[in-house]
């Protein structure tokens, strides 16, 4: 497809400083203005009504570079009024409508926006998240969608099937998340973007072969299906090579501020500041106790590590004032624990959910402790079927039927515990059914080779108060 090119393009001038590579976007440009221009609206309409995929996006980014008229004139012409003017009115257009055709237009108005600073284009961005997520609801995968179109809202138990979350769609969401994210600096953006890292673009990826699959089956005794090297070759083969590229610029941002942690993943930063450089080093450290005993541990799940510890060194080449946040994220079962130097910290959150340490900084190491554990997420229109979660991550039962369990869902220990808990210096998080007829294991879903697995489990029992967890 044609914006696949124009993407390519614009990575190698951007990227490589490629001046051949402006030289033909520019020709293509002109070319694609003599064409789109002189059409009718209505029959430009139909056109627009077609997969455009990442034209505006493209055509967006190439007036970022060069400022020229012509270029803005594309952007504005591949506004596709209508979606996008249904969308501004609220009305709800995606309901069984093909996913991946607009997610793409609406990260091109995203990129519009940041071109442009015309507000109407981030109004159409934030009008689709708001359809699309917000007033729609998702699986526990953080994924949407069946046979490749949106569910109705709230409405996913009777689409669960063969065919659920489009790979594409997932890794297409996730940058959409990144554009609201860096626009509002709300940690609910990178909750999304990480939900949907562990639970699709992680499990939609053979750990052995790299192949991709097309589909993440959320139905009982479901089987992924993994493409192959020569004998398929899907849309999600090529996002699938831009998927796994992009985790670094998800982990560190920049505000007014200073320096914005939103993913927990191990990584570097070199950081140019006005005042000097800054190099930031992340790293997990899986072994050593939190800073003080937690409240409110599950019984029977003692023996489990009882939070992710996460370890951030700070360096800088002369000492200088900024504010470091940390995002404090959805699935945290209790309050987060933070030190500097070894030193406790009070825990400063706010509204967009993060924790902020304001400070001069030297050569200072934070410690921020988010104590995680099971937690159940119903299916919105079945509250008594439930997924189990492990912090982010989805835990996937190895059978291949349904069985009804018994229990309480507001705890979920109660059903599940640890099971070949450890392994040398690594603890896998894995469980085993308690108390009931079967007795199968529950592995996290982006474990998942080739085993049959169910994800939703009907649970007779007092219901309690099953769902996400709170961020605290």
């Amino acid at each position: 497809m044609i914006h696949k090119l124009l993407m390519g393009l614009i990575d190698m001038h951007v990227h490589a400083d490629s001046e051949q590579a402006l030289e033909i976007l520019n020709n293509l440009a002109r070319w694609f203005h003599d064409w789109a221009m002189p059409m009718r609206q209505e029959q430009w309409d139909d056109v627009l009504d077609v997969e455009t995929g990442g034209m505006l996006e493209s055509w967006a980014d190439l007036y970022a570079i060069t400022g020229k008229d012509e270029h803005l004139e594309l952007v504005n012409r591949y506004y596709r009024r209508r979606l996008f003017d249904k969308l501004l009115a609220g009305k709800d257009v995606l309901t069984n409508m093909h996913a991946n055709t607009t997610v793409p237009e609406i990260q091109g108005a995203a990129r519009a926006y940041e071109a442009t600073g015309q507000r109407r284009w981030r109004d159409v961005a934030e009008a689709y998240w708001k359809l699309a997520v917000a007033d729609r609801g998702y699986f526990c995968t953080g994924g949407q969608t069946c046979g490749e179109v949106w569910t109705p809202p709230f409405k996913q138990a009777a689409r669960l099937g063969d065919k659920n979350q489009e790979h594409c769609v997932v890794y297409d969401m996730m940058r959409l998340a990144d554009y609201l994210l860096r626009w509002t600096g709300r940690g609910e953006y990178a909750d999304y973007w990480e939900r949907n890292l562990y639970n699709g673009l992680l499990a939609q990826q053979h750990p052995g072969t790299g192949m991709v699959s097309y589909f993440l089956p959320l139905q009982a005794g479901a089987a992924k299906k993994w493409g192959t090297p020569t004998d398929s070759f899907w849309c999600c083969y090529g996002t699938l090579v831009q998927a796994h590229t992009v985790y670094p610029e998800n982990i560190f941002y920049e505000d007014d501020d200073g320096l914005v942690i939103a993913q927990y993943i191990a990584g570097e930063l070199n950081w140019p500041r006005k005042a000097g450089a800054v190099n930031v080093t992340m790293t997990e450290d899986f072994q050593s106790a939190p800073l003080k005993a937690l409240k409110g541990d599950q019984t029977g799940l003692e023996s489990l590590p009882a939070c992710r510890v996460m370890k951030i060194a700070v360096e800088c080449k002369k000492p200088q004032k900024f504010t470091v946040k940390l995002r404090l994220p959805e699935w945290l079962s209790g309050k987060a624990g933070l030190a500097v130097n070894g030193k406790g910290e009070p825990l400063k959150s706010s509204k967009d959910g993060f924790a902020k340490i304001e400070r001069t900084w030297r050569k200072d190491t934070i410690r921020i402790e988010l104590p995680r554990s099971l937690w159940t997420c119903p299916l919105p229109d079945e509250p008594q079927t439930v997924a189990f979660m492990d912090g982010p991550v989805v835990l996937a039962g190895l059978c291949d039927h349904q069985p009804t369990l018994r229990g309480e869902t507001a705890r979920p220990e109660s059903l599940l515990r640890p099971d070949n808990e450890r392994e040398w210096g690594s603890w896998f998080r894995c469980y085993r059914l308690r108390g009931q007829a079967d007795n199968f294991r529950f592995i996290p879903l982006h474990q998942v080779v080739d085993e049959r697995y169910t994800v939703y489990f009907p649970v007779e029992g007092p219901a309690g108060k099953a769902g996400r967890a709170k961020r605290r």
